[in-house]
């Protein structure tokens, strides 16, 4: 990726591969999918990534970025649940509404990809998603506390999810999922040498996010038309 770049524009598919790659999990990967984004690694390419994703789904259809901007809007009510004091986010809430509010004046890629290739706001985005994913793990504390390894939750999202650059597990993603009610399918490169693996946050449900997964970092993937 280019210096300075946070999203990429579109790419083919095989500009993920290395050269002259023949294996299986990439003749795979472009049947299903025709394109891909790149996102910068810096530990919060999939905050970046998935709310990038979201936006560009919904670009072009100005109710559903309408429900978006009121779904935001509605976060103050888990910041407030989860005792996080108003000048913590409310900030980087107004950040993320102005982002939204500026797709539905200007339903372009270019506007989104301009809006997320600012450093300040595209970080803004971020560290509100990481404010409220840490919100919704607090406030779902009873099911949350089971699937994390530190001393309590609360010391996990601090130290783990609101801060910047801090790469996000399982448990952040289902958090976030659930917070803002996205269907994400993450398609993974790691483990069996042969097959990708495919996961569906929630499960059973129609994604509208499709996130690559690849040696602990998240770029942007497009499905091919389904004939």
């Amino acid at each position: 990726m280019e210096a300075g770049i946070l999203v990429s524009s579109r790419e083919d598919i095989s500009s993920l591969f290395p050269e002259q790659t023949t294996g299986p999990k990439y003749k795979d990967l472009s049947s299903q999918f025709s394109s891909v984004r790149q996102v910068r690694g810096d530990g919060n390419c999939f905050y970046r990534a998935l709310f990038f994703a979201r936006l560009e789904s919904v670009l072009h259809n100005a109710r559903a970025l309408q429900r978006l901007k009121e779904k935001i809007t509605q976060t103050c009510q888990d910041f407030t649940s989860a005792r996080f004091d108003e000048s913590s986010f409310e900030h980087h809430l107004n950040t993320v509404v102005n982002v939204v509010e500026q797709c539905l004046a200007d339903m372009q890629e270019d506007r989104l990809l301009q809006l997320f290739n600012d450093q300040t706001t595209s970080d803004g985005v971020v560290q509100f998603l990481r404010l409220l994913t840490s919100a919704h793990l607090q406030n779902h504390a009873d099911f949350f506390c089971n699937f994390v390894e530190a001393p309590n939750l609360q010391v996990y999202c601090q130290q783990e999810v609101e801060a910047m650059a801090m790469e996000s597990d399982h448990v952040d993603i289902l958090a976030l999922s659930q917070a803002l009610d996205i269907c994400i399918h993450i398609v993974s490169m790691e483990g069996d040498e042969h097959q990708l693996a495919h996961h569906i946050i929630p499960e059973g449900a129609e994604p509208s996010v499709h996130l690559l997964y690849q040696t602990s970092h998240y770029n942007i993937l497009y499905p091919r038309p389904q004939h």
